[in-house]
C-alpha cells in the first residue's frame, strides 16, 4: 500500500495495490497495521455511503465536534469524486488550509480526514458514491458544518461544482471566522 503524506499534518492518502489479471484484480483496501503507523491508534466503528445521483453535487463541509468527534476514511466505488479535508484545528499552523484529491474506483485512493477537520466533496460523475469509515458514531448533537465557498479557505472547486445541489443545511454553514474552537492542535 503506497501512503502519501502532506504538508497539513495528520491527513494521508492511501493508494492500495493491486494485483491483476485476466480476470480483475485483487488489493487490500485496508490494513490496521499500515494504516496506525501512519496516522496513530483509531479504531473504526461504524461505515457509511452515500449516492450522488448529478454531476456537481457539492456535500460539506461537515464535521463533529467533542464528546462524538469523528475520523473518517474516505474513498469512491461508483464514478468520481473531488474530496477535501480543511484543518480547523485552533492554534494549528495549517488551520483554514484544505486538501484535496480525486478518488475513484480505478485509483483506489482513500484520504484519512482525522478529527479537528471539516469533510466535503463534490460529485465529478452521476451516480458517484462515497463510502467512508469513521472513528465516531453519528451524532445529531455534534453535527456541525463550515461553508464551503468561505473565500478564507478558498478551496479551489472543480468546474462541474454546482452550488445549487447543497442540501439546506449546506447552504447555511457559518465561514471559518465564525466557527467556534471546537478543536485544538495539539502539535508535534
Amino acid at each position: 500500500m503506497q501512503v502519501e503524506l502532506f504538508d497539513i499534518p495528520d491527513v494521508a492518502l492511501f493508494t492500495p495495490r493491486k494485483i491483476a489479471d485476466d480476470r480483475g484484480y485483487f488489493a487490500e483496501t485496508f490494513r490496521a497495521d499500515v494504516f496506525a503507523q501512519h496516522c496513530g491508534e483509531h479504531v473504526f466503528v461504524q461505515d457509511n455511503e452515500s449516492l450522488s445521483a448529478a454531476r456537481g453535487t457539492i456535500r460539506g463541509l461537515h464535521f463533529q465536534i467533542p464528546p462524538h468527534v469523528q475520523g473518517k476514511l474516505v474513498r469512491c466505488t461508483a464514478g468520481a469524486l473531488f474530496d477535501v479535508a480543511v484543518d480547523i484545528r485552533a492554534g494549528s499552523p495549517t488551520y483554514g488550509q484544505w486538501v484535496g484529491e480525486t478518488l475513484t474506483p480505478g485509483n483506489g485512493r482513500q484520504l484519512w480526514v482525522p478529527p479537528g477537520f471539516a469533510h466535503g466533496f463534490c460529485a465529478l460523475e452521476p451516480d458517484t458514491v462515497i463510502c467512508y469509515k469513521v472513528t465516531g458514531y453519528y451524532s445529531a448533537e455534534c453535527d456541525m458544518g463550515l461553508a464551503f465557498d468561505d473565500p478564507r479557505i478558498a478551496i479551489d472547486w472543480p468546474e462541474a461544482a454546482d452550488p445549487a445541489t447543497l442540501s439546506a443545511k449546506d447552504r447555511n454553514q457559518p465561514k471559518l471566522a465564525d466557527l467556534p474552537d471546537h478543536f485544538r492542535y495539539e502539535g508535534a
